[in-house]
């Protein structure tokens, strides 16, 4: 019984994905999106050095208002470029995680302890942090059991300490970020380079093959964080019982 739910579940996952998929394509078909994406970029670059920074506090501020940042994420990359726009998501996000974790400890520790009260996967986390703390902090991060910007202010009640917490999500946020970094920056330049003659395919090509291989070491290290998590969650409620 289990199984088949587990089946259907996945089964609909594809599905939505697949749903999503073909929505974003009729999008970009039907919408000026290369117009939006030049003129974005125009008016970025109007901003000067101040651009990275303004950036940088939109996408703190949203993860705080529990906002994902996805699509901020997916979008650093054709306004700034891979390399600026990979560095200001990852100063951003560590950022605005911190600040999600004070604010958990301090003034709103107890709403957010209300909020974690209503979900039963941070009690078994909790207890599995207790025991290692920068180790679960970094698995959670590598794995998508929790959302980004609501695991930032379930974290901020555990013991972990300061200092772990920062190194872990440091670490652990890199594998995604560098996927949606790469992803948004190769759509950036597909959409603006349309046209351009001087843009060889063999260039996408090696992109594309780029872009697989990260998704794929992603989904490698997302399947090994996600079994280490289970791992640890069943020894913490066993040794708790106990």
């Amino acid at each position: 019984m289990t199984s088949t739910h587990n089946s259907n579940t996945h089964n609909s996952k594809i599905v939505l994905l697949a749903l999503i998929a073909l929505a974003v394509i009729a999008l970009l078909w039907l919408l000026p999106v290369r117009e939006w994406l030049v003129l974005l970029q125009t008016q970025i670059k109007s901003y000067g050095v101040l651009a990275p920074v303004i950036y940088a506090l939109v996408y703190i501020v949203a993860t705080l208002l529990l906002i994902p940042g996805s699509v901020l994420t997916l979008g650093a990359g054709p306004l700034f470029g891979f390399w600026q726009g990979l560095l200001i998501v990852i100063i951003s996000a560590n950022l605005a995680a911190l600040c999600a974790y004070l604010l958990a400890r301090t003034a709103l520790r107890q709403r957010v302890a209300a909020w974690a009260a209503g979900n039963p996967k941070f009690a078994a986390l909790d207890r599995a942090i207790g025991q290692n703390g920068f180790k679960m902090v970094l698995l959670s991060r590598l794995s998508p059991a929790f959302p980004f910007t609501l695991l930032n202010y379930f974290l901020g009640l555990t013991t972990v300490s300061p200092g772990a917490y920062v190194l872990a999500n440091l670490i652990g946020m890199l594998p995604g970020t560098f996927l949606y970094v790469y992803l948004g920056t190769t759509a950036g330049d597909a959409l603006t380079s349309s046209g351009n003659q001087s843009v060889a395919w063999g260039q996408y090509a090696l992109r594309i093959v780029g872009l697989l291989a990260t998704l794929a070491v992603v989904i490698l290290v997302t399947r090994i964080a996600r079994k280490a998590i289970h791992t640890e969650e069943g020894e913490a409620e066993q040794e708790a019982s106990s």
